[in-house]
């Protein structure tokens, strides 16, 4: 026989001891056997001719990450990856069902009145409901109108409406008179 046949078969059988070694640890016997059958397969390769060698070196280089790449993507389909790797648990299999936060979340949007002072936290009243909210970093006083603006995790956020909404005209800054600042009085 050939070197170039030997060389392609110690390269497919380089390639397959890694692919091996992926899916099953051996404390790296696996992966020195494929070293050594890859290195043979170049050698091999070689002593068919330069062209020849160098094809196979081509092949090793090429398709020793791409075979190793394939088998991490598809080990954790296996039923040894399923046993080593832990699957990602998606939310709703880690967070609680809450009806309290669902009710909360429900009140975004929606207007009430603020039952106590509120310099940071207080009570505001919602379609009835008391619920303890914190404000938006402005105080709030007794009465006034609020919206809430978001809810994090049992937390109301609020912010005071303006239940008079002021519209002034626009002002022409042409139009307008200014004093002099360096008009001083006489002395």
């Amino acid at each position: 026989m050939d070197y170039w046949i030997w060389a392609l078969l110690l390269l497919v059988l380089g390639t397959g001891l890694a692919l091996l070694e992926v899916f099953f640890p051996s404390a790296g016997i696996l992966g020195f056997l494929s070293a050594s059958a890859l290195l043979a397969a170049v050698v091999m390769g070689f002593y068919q001719g330069p062209l020849a060698g160098i094809l196979i070196l081509l092949g090793a280089v090429v398709g020793l990450p791409t075979v190793i790449v394939l088998g991490f993507k598809h080990w954790p389909k296996t039923r040894m990856g399923k046993r080593v790797l832990l699957m990602a648990p998606s939310s709703e299999d880690v967070l609680p069902n809450d009806p309290e936060k669902e009710r909360l979340k429900g009140l975004i949007g929606r207007t009430g009145r603020a039952k106590s002072k509120m310099l940071l936290s207080g009570v505001v009243v919602i379609d009835g409901d008391t619920v303890d909210a914190v404000s938006e970093s402005m105080p709030i006083e007794v009465g006034q109108t609020i919206r809430v603006v978001q809810v994090q995790g049992n937390l109301v956020v609020v912010r005071p409406v303006d239940e008079e909404p002021s519209i002034d005209p626009p002002v022409d800054p042409l139009q307008q008179t200014y004093e002099d600042p360096f008009d001083l009085p006489p002395a």
